[in-house]
């Protein structure tokens, strides 16, 4: 029998039956893969994906603990987001090879191997993951339009509500229509933020000592409590959950040869979008260092704060419009995957079988509700200082996405032939322990001191 026509038949009973529902059934598969032609024509039907997951790479949590961090610390965590680059990296391969050889997402993996207490517990931490997360978003989208048109903050806020109407109008276009919209955003951002960086000059060898990690990174509670949030910002645990769900978008061959094929391709995919991301949040750092911590402005961690001083510092109005450009596409771009991140969530843990629409209305609600209340109760300056806060709250959450990700691609009995290498298997589980660790001294160092 040919290698195309061999079925994955290591995989166990209990991932092809019972039948369930696909995850995003209404998208699942919707997208032709071509079977003949060249490698890269064959690729560029997998592109897409690993842009939506890469936008929340650098979504308004990720400005504001970049903002913050160069501000304080100059260059120096530099290192901290390359290294958690990588770390995403190697995370999203494995949730997009989850998705694409069983068939489900992480969420109904996670319901389908833990008990029913377990899987409900993972669903409301990763809830709580989602809600900080928008909290970030709903709240940058809101800053920009501040900055930009003068729209009251609790009025930015709910305008940002209204995302949930374009999601469903560009479903009915087809996921490509989605995927071609958050490409052209993230573009943009890249675009304003290279401008920014020309009108910054940073220094050239500052920024390369920068990616070199330093031994206060641990013993600087402050360093620590960014550099911390940078990962949370980062390494975000519902991507994982997006990433294993949408690549099941692509209409690949349910044979080893097609398997493989896909996670070849999802791979390269998910790696180049995720170096434009540290591309971008690696600008918003060293922007922020070469402008505020150059210039003794230390205490910058605020959006509005950063948006106010890059005209006086830098010399022009046009690096601070296009700083607002770029955090009112950010904060768009992430709303709109964070939606989508919901709805999979959702749909996974729970396996309730409602309207899309509704999914997605119930899903945008339980997220932009609480960052509505901290609206009107905190104010600007409070909403601004919860950013920060809120990312670390993602990194809290992601041990309870991370090791069920690698505990199922390092199983054979779920994955087959394509279970992890001994030495992925070595690598995801350090990348894993050196999350938990991490996590663990902040807590500690926050409360002990």
């Amino acid at each position: 029998m040919k290698d195309t026509e061999v079925m994955d038949s290591d995989q166990a009973e209990n991932w092809t039956k019972p039948k369930e529902r696909s995850s995003l059934s209404e998208l699942n598969h919707s997208m032709k893969v071509p079977l003949k032609g060249s490698t890269f024509r064959k690729f560029l039907a997998f592109v897409g994906p690993g842009y939506l997951v890469a936008v929340g790479y650098m979504d308004p949590g990720n400005w504001a603990t970049d903002i913050a961090g160069g501000a304080q610390f100059g260059y120096s965590l530099l290192a901290v987001i390359l290294m958690s680059n990588l770390m995403a990296v190697l995370l999203q391969s494995l949730a997009s090879k989850l998705g694409i050889v069983t068939g489900h997402d992480l969420a109904q993996a996670s319901r389908n191997q833990y008990s029913k207490p377990v899987s409900i517990g993972l669903w409301i931490l990763c809830e709580l993951a989602i809600a900080a997360c928008d909290l970030a978003e709903v709240i940058g989208s809101a800053i920009a339009l501040k900055l930009l048109f003068g729209i009251p903050l609790l009025y930015g806020v709910l305008i940002t509500a209204l995302d949930v109407l374009l999601i469903l109008l560009l479903q009915h276009k087809g996921f490509r229509a989605i995927e071609t919209l958050v490409i052209v955003l993230v573009l943009t951002i890249g675009a304003c933020f290279a401008v920014d960086l020309w009108l910054a000059k940073p220094d050239a060898g500052s920024i390369f000592n920068g990616f070199v990690p330093t031994a206060d990174l641990i013993t600087n509670h402050q360093k620590l409590y960014i550099a911390i949030a940078i990962l949370g910002a980062t390494v975000m645990p519902h991507n994982l959950y997006l990433h294993s769900s949408i690549v099941q978008t692509r209409q690949y061959e349910n044979t080893y040869k097609g398997k493989r094929q896909a996670i070849r391709f999802s791979a390269w995919d998910s790696t180049i979008a995720l170096t434009l991301a540290l591309f971008i949040n690696a600008a918003i750092l060293i922007v922020s260092a070469a402008t505020f911590h150059k210039a003794g402005m230390t205490e910058v961690a605020e959006i509005s704060d950063a948006y106010h001083m890059l005209t006086p510092l830098v010399g022009t109005t046009l690096a601070s419009i296009l700083f607002a450009v770029a955090l009112l596409a950010s904060g768009q771009n992430s709303t709109l995957t964070g939606t989508l991140a919901g709805q999979i969530v959702m749909e996974g843990f729970l396996d309730i079988k409602l309207p899309p629409w509704l999914r997605r209305l119930i899903t945008r609600l339980i997220a932009i509700i609480p960052a509505v209340i901290v609206t009107i109760i905190a104010g600007e300056k409070g909403t601004e200082e919860l950013l920060i806060l809120s990312q670390v709250i993602l990194s809290l959450q992601l041990p309870f996405a991370v090791i069920p990700l690698v505990k199922f691609t390092g199983d054979k009995k779920i994955m087959g032939r394509f279970v992890n290498s001994a030495w992925v298997k070595i690598l995801a589980w350090s990348v894993s322990a050196i999350i938990v660790v991490l996590n663990l001294f902040l807590i500690y160092q926050t409360f002990m001191g």
